[in-house]
């Protein structure tokens, strides 16, 4: 098979400019894209969903090893571009849209033939991305909250949002919590700046999420569970009497009364708590909610 072309090849031959406004830092190196293949660890009988393949640098090596390529681009001056670059194979399906406006099921589901019996479970996926920064956070929500979950996501993040995500107890944040709640998070590789076209200002980080079977804390209800969190992170360097009190228009009576129900301290900090400790907060103020019906009826 030929070798592909190089982004300065495409983008001249199209007369392109990387759009700053979309994040486009194309990764030109060769070494770091398999990196990225090799950590999603594909095979012909996976599906993959690619979000802003860009000019296909990734896209090409993923369709070389995964059996089904979905990629799903939002600059419509590109489209063009991918059709045509992939249009004698190897073969990828090219979606114009925006991820966030697109459930994962109804990408999986389409080209669906009449054989095909209507409203069958969507298979299983992977999702691998070279992440616009701007959007990381709201796309990794939108798939790690899918109804339809990917089984595991290599993504291409900032080298500090990263290092946020892969965070221990002491230095947890609201974006680890809801990270961690569904996936388990593993740094595998530091992507210098200048491995991209144009250089961005920070270093990448290529970050594997194996999805949780079910969420690390699987009897409490999620909205509640990221509502008591959310509150907890509402004041930065509180302590959690005073966040969560004020992040949940509760008293400090009745705060203080869950955090010593849970075994959790009420000085300490958001960042400090794990995700069990979490949990147990949440079932804390579940049981005084209780408490508290019963004895108003």
């Amino acid at each position: 098979m030929s070798a592909a072309p190089s982004i300065f090849q495409l983008m001249r031959r199209h007369g392109l400019e990387p759009k700053r406004s979309l994040g486009q830092n194309f990764l030109a190196d060769e070494a770091h894209l398999q990196r990225i293949v090799e950590a999603a660890e594909l095979t012909p009988a996976d599906t993959v969903i690619e979000v802003g393949p860009g000019l296909g640098n990734l896209t090409h090596h993923l369709a070389i090893r995964a059996g089904r390529v979905i990629a799903v681009e939002l600059d419509r001056r590109l489209i063009p571009v991918l059709r045509e670059r992939f249009a004698h194979g190897p073969p990828v399906e090219i979606v114009h849209g925006d991820i966030l406006d697109l459930q994962p099921a109804e990408l999986l589901r389409r080209g669906e033939t009449a054989g095909e019996p209507q409203g069958a479970a969507a298979p299983r996926y992977k999702v691998v991305a070279n992440l616009p920064y701007y959007i990381t956070s709201a796309v990794l929500r939108h798939f790690l909250e899918a109804r339809v979950r990917p089984a595991l996501m290599v993504v291409l993040v900032q080298w500090e949002v990263a290092r946020r995500i892969v965070a221990r107890p002491g230095e947890m944040s609201l974006l680890a919590v809801s990270v961690q709640f569904y996936a388990r998070p593993r740094l595998v590789h530091r992507v210098p700046a200048g491995a991209f076209v144009p250089r961005p200002n920070v270093d990448s980080g290529i970050l594997r999420l194996d999805l949780r079977p079910e969420p690390a804390v699987p009897d409490v209800d999620p909205v509640r569970f990221f509502q008591v969190v959310r509150a907890g992170f509402s004041r930065k360097r509180k302590q959690l009497l005073n966040s969560l009190s004020a992040g949940l228009a509760l008293s400090k009576e009745e705060t203080r009364e869950a955090l010593e129900a849970a075994g959790i301290d009420p000085r300490r900090r958001p960042e400090t708590l794990s995700i069990q400790e979490w949990g147990q907060l949440v079932r804390a103020f579940q049981a005084r909610r209780s408490i508290a019906r019963q004895e108003a009826g």
